[in-house]
């Protein structure tokens, strides 16, 4: 292959040609990508070939199962990823000067999350600029830090975690809350003040939703396997569970309503991975839109320990 051309790049390769790349990139299958960008697959194969000509290298290992990046190729792929959202930014700024703030403005967020803390604050956001149309993804951890460090979400909120992959993602805290524990009415440890996860062992653990993966890596710590009673994606779920007299349940605080803690008794769990740390995600290196920056400003404006108040 020829040396890099500037030129050529300029001249020659269009906007399409780099949004193909890319998701050949995110997709590991030219196919894909061309099934993801409305075009033939031997269209996308020969614009992607034609890119790495112009670029004088390989930018994608091709192999049986599909496609990953060169060391070039993902250098090139950071920085086209800037250049869509650069023209994003364009767009919505142009469109703020003339129409007042508008314009699609997608969050990541889990369950736990977006009903006790972001459900109130989008309503608000919601009545401040009502032209923003607001796109919910309510997903788990990991997917949120993927789809703002792709561009498929323009705001991540999540909790921390020491397994998370934060490299595509400039990160701000936000806000904490704790991790308690429901139990039956009744029952041994009910009366307590608080509890360590090695009482829980014995007990039949529920498990909600990524909650089991933190129980996994406190039982090893403790020389111990853990294996929930119940595996459930809903707190409410679990609670209703524990309610029951099937087994006991730890999960945010913040998600044990008033209407559960007239049915099941709450204690702390003295634990130092129980404080929840929720961070706010946004692509690394690129400056947010204005809706973005907009929603951003008004969930900062608050005390970072405020809890949500029940009406």
């Amino acid at each position: 292959m020829s040396a890099f051309n500037r030129l050529h790049l300029i001249r020659q390769v269009d906007l399409l040609t780099l949004r193909l790349f890319l998701s050949a990139v995110e997709e590991k299958q030219i196919g894909l990508a061309a099934i993801r960008e409305n075009v033939s697959a031997s269209t996308a194969t020969k614009r992607i070939h034609d890119l790495e000509a112009i670029a004088g290298i390989e930018l994608l290992e091709r192999g049986p199962r599909g496609v990953v990046p060169t060391p070039a190729g993902a250098v090139l792929a950071r920085h086209v990823r800037k250049i869509f959202g650069s023209l994003e930014d364009i767009r919505s700024e142009i469109a703020s000067f003339t129409e007042g703030m508008q314009g699609d403005l997608t969050i990541a967020s889990a369950r736990s999350i977006f009903a006790p803390f972001l459900a109130r604050e989008l309503g608000e956001f919601h009545r401040q600029y009502p032209r923003v149309r607001l796109i919910v993804h309510e997903i788990e951890n990991k997917e949120i830090l993927q789809e703002v460090a792709r561009g498929e979400a323009d705001l991540g909120v999540f909790a921390a975690a020491h397994e998370l992959d934060l490299s595509g993602v400039d990160v701000t805290p936000y806000r904490r809350d704790r991790i308690v524990v429901a139990l039956p009415r009744g029952h041994r440890l009910a009366d307590r003040l608080s509890v360590t996860f090695a009482e829980l062992l014995p007990e039949p653990l529920i498990a909600v939703g990524p909650m089991a993966g933190a129980f996994r890596a406190a039982a090893r710590r403790l020389g111990e396997e853990f294996e929930p009673a119940f595996s459930v994606r809903s707190g409410e779920v679990a609670l209703s569970l524990v309610q029951a007299g099937l087994g006991v349940a730890a999960q945010p605080e913040c998600m044990v309503t008033r209407e559960f803690l007239d049915r099941v008794a709450v204690v702390e769990l003295a634990e130092p991975w129980a404080e929840r740390k929720l961070h706010l995600a946004t692509a690394a290196g690129r400056r947010p839109g204005p809706a973005c920056r907009a929603l951003l400003e008004q969930l900062l404006d608050r005390p970072v320990d405020e809890l949500p108040v029940e009406s």
